[in-house]
């Protein structure tokens, strides 16, 4: 009998500037928890934070410590979308993001799979904004 393979994706690591500014963002914009903070010591911390009501998925906020990480902060993907913010909610988290005052680089729009709207976060990384037909 074989073995049932159970795996997830734990952490996303997100380079950023500035880990008390990344999480004031994150936990203050975006309404997400701060799940751990831990000094490692050398300037280096551990920083997880992590939407309500998640799967076990957290961003792992990495500040730049070389020449290489800090001209990726803001631009983790080329300037293509970086991640998905699912909702069974858009127009509940589309105008509390508003009111907070996140960036948007469009108004929303209707697709054939869902509701869709492009944000950036604190460093300009782009992310959508997602509710699918079937949530």
């Amino acid at each position: 009998m074989s073995q049932v393979i159970q795996q997830q994706i734990g952490n996303v690591a997100l380079v950023v500037e500035n880990y008390d500014d990344a999480i004031e963002f994150y936990t203050q914009k975006l309404q997400f928890k701060l799940v751990e903070d831990t000094d490692l010591g050398d300037g280096k911390r551990w920083v997880q934070v992590s939407l309500p009501n998640s799967n076990g998925t957290n961003l792992l906020l990495a500040q730049a410590s070389t020449d290489e990480q800090r001209h990726a902060v803001g631009n983790q993907t080329g300037g293509r979308v970086f991640l998905f913010l699912q909702t069974n909610d858009f127009w509940r988290d589309y105008k509390l993001m508003k009111d907070n005052g996140v960036t948007f680089n469009e108004e929303p729009r209707e697709e054939a799979y869902g509701t869709v709207v492009v944000f950036q976060d604190l460093y300009g990384n782009k992310w959508d904004l997602l509710q699918l037909n079937n949530a």
